[in-house]
């Protein structure tokens, strides 16, 4: 297996968490396999990524976080994914995630964030109940895709609330959605992931049976506003939750087109015995991917930074959140077209086990599949981009 090739000289507005991300990179690929085998990330390698304050990159200054802005934390999460997926989803799950103490008072995000190594994971997918009781809630839920849940020290789940076993509505058609942070001790962990890619993320169910959650750990990302005045709180609450998704698709991306690069200066053709690098069609199937790469970065970069100044000005628009999460869907469907098609590119030699390429083929493939990235979305931001869905309160 190669590594991911040397990156690009340190400038003076590099992050020194970017440059840990690098220095890292060659120990995760390293550990890539053993990563993918155990299903999960090793708790040992959770605790370093901990310590060196990957997972707090979202976190307010306030409680001891970084509070990046998000095209930082795109580029740190892209540096991980390019060095192995796993990591870097398991990475954006966590830091993302620990924006929920922007959300909830004070007394509850310094209870949750009492520890610098803490790390958070969960699932907002509404797939709980809530009971309404008094100073709180009793939750009843199991939430799929709960990334990462094996070493966080808290947990957040979605739920429908209800009072007196019914939903309460908030207007028509409409149920209250709130999302629950609660110890992980409370959970229960299912070991259900068995997936074709991002295998080592440790994506299994989590589920919890009646249990008292807090009213001050319980919040609403889409009808509440944060309780910290801060810019990058400002920025679209869904947009902040998956500004990590798009980012590990680029690192996935980069690192196919590294791994076909160093392949086609080895592999040699038959019967001729010429370097694949020397085959037309691979020389232009790499320039298109490059260029489609390239471009998608750009568009995402260059809205991530629009939306963030949007926000500090506190002029957003639904057009903004729409414009974003189009930048968030097309890098990853673009970087799910460079990986395949550098796998193509690769021949016979991609479908090995010993390939990197395979591993990149699989992973984008599964990233592709979360819900804020899914063709689904597109619906929503081209009826916002056109004009016939003003609203459009899930962007």
């Amino acid at each position: 297996m190669t590594t991911a090739s040397p990156p690009a000289v340190k400038t003076s507005s590099e992050h020194p968490l970017l440059a840990e991300a690098r220095r890292l990179a060659p120990e995760l690929s390293a550990r890539s396999e053993e990563i993918e085998a155990a299903r999960r990330l090793p708790a040992a390698l959770a605790r370093e990524l901990a310590d060196a304050g990957f997972f707090r990159m979202v976190l307010p200054e306030a409680y001891g976080g970084l509070e990046l802005h998000p095209a930082r934390i795109i580029e740190i999460v892209e540096e991980l994914s390019r060095a192995d997926g796993s990591v870097g989803w398991n990475v954006m799950i966590g830091a993302c995630t620990a924006m929920v103490a922007a959300w909830v008072p004070e007394s509850a995000a310094r209870t949750i964030f009492s520890s610098p190594d803490v790390i958070i994971g969960g699932v907002a997918a509404p797939t709980g109940r809530a009971e309404l009781v008094e100073g709180g809630y009793r939750l009843t839920g199991r939430w799929s895709w709960a990334s990462g849940s094996q070493n966080c020290r808290w947990l957040t789940g979605g739920a429908v609330v209800t009072k007196d076993g019914a939903p309460r509505m908030v207007r028509e058609g409409m149920p209250e959605i709130r999302t629950f942070c609660f110890p992980a001790s409370d959970a229960t962990l299912h070991d259900t992931w068995n997936a074709m890619g991002l295998s080592g993320t440790g994506s299994g169910d989590i589920s919890v049976q009646d249990i008292f959650v807090p009213a001050e750990r319980a919040f609403s990302l889409i009808t509440e506003r944060p309780r910290l005045d801060r810019p990058l709180y400002a920025f679209p609450a869904l947009g902040l939750l998956g500004v990590g998704l798009p980012a590990v698709g680029l690192g996935i991306a980069r690192r196919a087109l590294d791994e076909l690069a160093a392949l086609a200066q080895t592999k040699k053709l038959m019967p001729t015995g010429r370097l694949l690098a020397t085959r037309g069609v691979v020389q232009h199937s790499f320039a298109e991917a490059e260029a489609t790469l390239r471009a998608a970065r750009a568009l995402l970069m260059e809205t991530v930074n629009a939306t963030f100044e949007a926000g500090a000005r506190r002029e957003l628009t639904v057009r903004h959140r729409a414009e974003l999460r189009l930048s968030y869907a097309h890098a990853m469907r673009s970087a799910a077209r460079v990986v395949d098609a550098m796998y193509e590119a690769g021949g016979g030699v991609s479908v090995h086990h010993s390939s990197p390429l395979q591993r990149c083929m699989r992973d984008i493939h599964v990233a592709t599949q979360h819900a804020m990235v899914s063709s689904v979305v597109l619906e929503s931001i081209g009826g916002v981009l056109l004009g016939v869905d003003p609203l459009a309160p899930l962007l």
